[in-house]
């Protein structure tokens, strides 16, 4: 039976690149796991809250330096794939882009950081934080997955977690020390991803001479929608932290930062299947709507019932998972745990429902939909932070999924109807 299976997963190159990549999106989640009950334990609640807004802020700041790499770049590289010039010139520009980005946005960052009362008090954090932004910079992640080079990818990203896992155990030792793990993640990150990007240039034997204005006028015109998008996305996801570390304290950014720890693990797994099952659901809505519908059903109904029970979990032993992080501030953030677990479940109904809006091509009401949910959840934030503290963001949260998953459903219902027959 094992050897049926490991010749069927031979066989199956999609699942095997899933399987291959999941490795790598596994250090990425796991990591921070490890690391945040040391970095809590010698920094303190408020040195990892400090820390975590930082890194947030650059996690933002990555959308202006990729500018829709990630889904134009990997579109680009996967149709010139057989085309070795066109390939050059694909990778050559975007890398000419997003170099003027980063330094575009390094420079600005910097500025803000140092002249700005909020980010002056803690400068030399947010300074030394910018080094995700070079990390990111060379990260060649979205080539390799156009060329479906998934080995190259997970390696890469092991090998800076490794970096940062022992940079952070080596070099961390006091309280003051929370300035430097975002400089160690970003340091990581550079080593790895710098190793990767010269192999790719001396494998394709590329070129940077020859770039012209027009192509890289044309690449922040082609990619200025995704971008768009992108951005709206990253403010939804980063913004929290952000705004509680303006608007409240340190202690809050790091209890919600524990809270988030926990629930990413699981908001990351439902995208990685959105990912996995998107092709398939779009092939068979397209060939056979009825057989796409149930296929739909059937895989995304397995998902929220394995989501249900692990939220269930979560819920019953939240003390528990909360005490791993920091076990002195364990009966609040357990609090906020209890309630936080009704984002994944949001989650696993939104998110398929994404998958039947974008296969039925509507991507513009997607976007419009995406677009007014992230100024909703962002104006919520601020209503209700100041009146319920963390908690009042979570609940700001649960709300903004829960009209993403009513306008998802308003979008699509007609649809659905028509494939249902």
């Amino acid at each position: 039976m094992i050897k049926r299976g490991l010749l069927f997963l031979k066989s199956n190159a999609q699942l095997r690149n899933f399987g291959v990549y999941g490795i790598g999106q596994f250090f990425n989640l796991v990591t921070p796991l490890i690391v945040a009950p040391y970095l809590i334990s010698v920094c303190g609640i408020t040195g990892y809250g400090k820390a975590s807004l930082a890194m947030a802020l650059m996690f933002f700041l990555i959308v202006f330096v990729d500018y829709g790499s990630d889904i134009v770049g990997v579109k680009n590289v996967s149709i010139a794939r057989h085309d070795r010039q066109a390939l050059e010139r694909v990778f050559a520009v975007a890398y000419a882009a997003r170099l003027a980005l980063f330094l575009i946005v390094s420079a600005v960052a910097t500025v803000l950081f140092l002249i700005v009362p909020f980010f002056r008090s803690e400068s030399t954090l947010f300074v030394l934080s910018l080094s995700v932004l070079a990390g990111q910079l060379v990260n060649p992640s979205w080539f390799l997955q156009g060329v479906e080079n998934f080995t190259q990818i997970t390696f890469a990203n092991v090998v800076s977690k490794f970096i940062y896992l022992g940079g952070v155990f080596i070099f961390i030792s006091e309280p003051e020390d929370y300035i430097w793990p975002n400089l160690i993640w970003g340091s990581g990150m550079l080593m790895a991803y710098s190793m990767s990007f010269l192999a790719i240039v001396r494998q394709y034997s590329f070129s940077f001479r020859g770039v012209a204005k027009a192509d890289i006028k044309r690449y922040f015109t082609d990619g200025f929608p995704i971008f768009y998008s992108q951005v709206f996305l990253s403010a939804q996801m980063y913004s929290p932290i952000v705004i509680i570390g303006l608007l409240g304290s340190d202690v809050m950014a790091g209890q919600y930062r524990v809270v988030d720890q926990v629930i990413v693990v699981f908001k990351t797994y439902i995208l990685l299947f959105f990912n996995f099952a998107f092709t398939r659901v779009c092939y068979l809505l397209d060939q056979n709507p009825a057989r796409g519908i149930k296929y739909w059903l059937a895989s995304n109904g397995a998902n929220l019932a394995f989501l249900l029970l692990s939220m269930s979990g979560i819920w019953l032993f939240s003390h528990d998972v909360v005490s791993y992080f920091d076990p002195s501030h364990a009966v609040t953030i357990s609090q906020l745990l209890r309630t936080a677990v009704i984002i994944p479940l949001l989650m696993g109904i939104s998110v398929p429902l994404k998958q039947l809006v974008l296969g039925a091509g509507r991507e513009m009401r997607y976007t419009r939909i995406t677009m007014w949910v992230v100024l909703c959840n962002l104006a919520l934030i601020f209503w209700m932070l100041p009146l319920r503290g963390v908690s009042g963001v979570i609940y700001a949260i649960i709300l903004a999924e829960a009209l993403t998953v009513a306008l998802f459903y308003l979008a699509i219902r007609d649809k659905l109807l028509e494939w249902s027959k």
